[in-house]
């Protein structure tokens, strides 16, 4: 016998003979039961995502949510007289060329009609059969027609929604009735208010740190009525600067490459992160990092705060595809894998070409023991949103339905 397994060679012969027999005694209908129960269990992991049909919701003007990336980018003539630049550049060019003929926003309302956030649980069950848990964008919360439950600007412009407005309540109140009603859950919110998350140096700058961490805090009081499970806190600016700071090449003191700038945004960041956690905590909601630009581009940077946190209410929310160079597809989704435990971005993107292997990206995460939900976010290519979400509905389900040993 073997100490190191607990179990000698007669007895696991009996073990597997017995299941064997087991396997075989099974009637069709009890097959049939158990692919249909492993199936539903594989959708139960699945989030539909609101990102992706967010030119299907009513808007209103200078609203919060992200616009699609659309029109000439400024930086791309630079790249073409780079020589270097040429072959990202051709992958990129290839792309846009590909969604040249994507409906427009006007069009998209006409093919799948004009909706609002009280109607996402709906659609998720018309489109994507079965699923039932939601990832949904801070930037699409709230009744346009309502100025009172957004926030105003400076300039008296309409800004955010605000969570714990009076109206604003009402109106997540009636969301969360909806989703009694429809049967489905909002896993997770992908929010975009908290800002300044990494701010850091002057009282002014200490202030705007302390302001994010109360909007986010808002959030989650106004949120908890939904009952969701984790919510994303940064935007692309609010872990410092969208482009991280480098190392200096000689740095200062003994002349070695030393980042004296990133440094101090993690300290904000982890300091941040400890006061958003411990509220959501109390909530029962886990707070979130995604890789997500800036100090966030980094998994090291996000998994040094998630440490430095240490708290069972932090934790990672990997996306598939922002990643900053291809190497990152996989490597940097496997450094963050073990950090993220409720909901990741099952993400296409078209800037990565050929490169994208969203089945192989959702084996890593199981690999990694991942439990949590994948959710449909397609980012850009040549498929309409809904359709490209679609697309990801079946490259989701057929990881989870399929075992294939995971590729490094």
């Amino acid at each position: 016998m073997d100490k190191r397994i607990g179990v000698d060679r007669r007895e696991f012969l009996k073990i597997a003979s017995a299941g064997v027999t087991a396997a075989t005694a099974l009637t069709p209908q009890d097959a049939r039961a158990a692919q249909e129960a492993a199936h539903k269990a594989a959708l139960d992991r699945i989030a539909s995502n609101s990102y992706p049909i967010r030119s299907c919701f009513k808007s209103r003007p200078n609203a919060n949510a992200a616009p699609g990336r659309t029109g000439p980018n400024p930086a791309d003539a630079a790249f073409a007289a780079n020589p270097n630049a040429r072959r990202p550049l051709a992958v990129a060019e290839a792309a846009a060329a590909a969604r040249a003929s994507n409906l427009t926003p006007a069009q998209m309302k006409a093919k799948y009609g004009e909706i609002t956030m009280l109607d996402f649980p709906a659609f998720t069950k018309e489109h994507f059969p079965g699923v039932t848990r939601m990832d949904i964008f801070s930037g699409l919360f709230g009744d346009v027609t309502d100025d009172t439950m957004f926030f105003r600007s400076a300039d008296g412009s309409p800004g955010g929604f605000d969570p714990l407005s009076p109206s604003g309540r009402k109106w997540l109140e009636r969301l969360a009735n909806v989703l009694v009603k429809t049967g489905t859950k909002v896993q997770h919110i992908s929010n975009n208010a908290p800002t300044d998350l990494a701010a850091y140096g002057s009282a002014e700058e200490n202030e705007k740190r302390k302001a994010g961490v109360a909007m986010a805090k808002r959030w989650l009081d106004g949120c908890a009525v939904l009952g969701v499970k984790s919510m994303r806190m940064n935007s692309t600016s609010a872990l410092g600067p969208s482009i991280r700071p480098n190392a200096i090449a000689r740095g200062p003191g003994d002349g070695y490459p030393r980042n004296i700038d990133i440094g101090p945004l993690l300290d904000a960041a982890i300091e941040s992160h400890k006061e958003m956690a411990d509220y959501g905590g109390n909530l029962g909601i886990r707070v979130t990092i995604e890789n997500h630009w800036g100090l966030a581009a980094d998994p090291m940077n996000i998994r040094t705060i998630i440490d430095e946190v240490n708290h069972p209410f932090c934790e990672a929310s990997p996306d598939f595809g922002n990643w900053e160079h291809e190497h990152m597809l996989f490597n940097g989704l496997k450094a963050l894998a073990p950090y993220a435990h409720t909901n990741v971005h099952a993400k296409y993107w078209d800037r990565w070409g050929e490169k994208n292997d969203v089945q192989r990206s959702t084996r890593i995460m199981l690999a990694a023991g991942f439990r949590g939900t994948f959710a449909l976010e397609y980012e850009q290519g040549p498929l309409n949103g809904v359709e490209g979400a679609q697309y990801l509905y079946r490259e989701v389900l057929a990881a989870l339905t399929t075992p294939t040993p995971v590729v490094g």
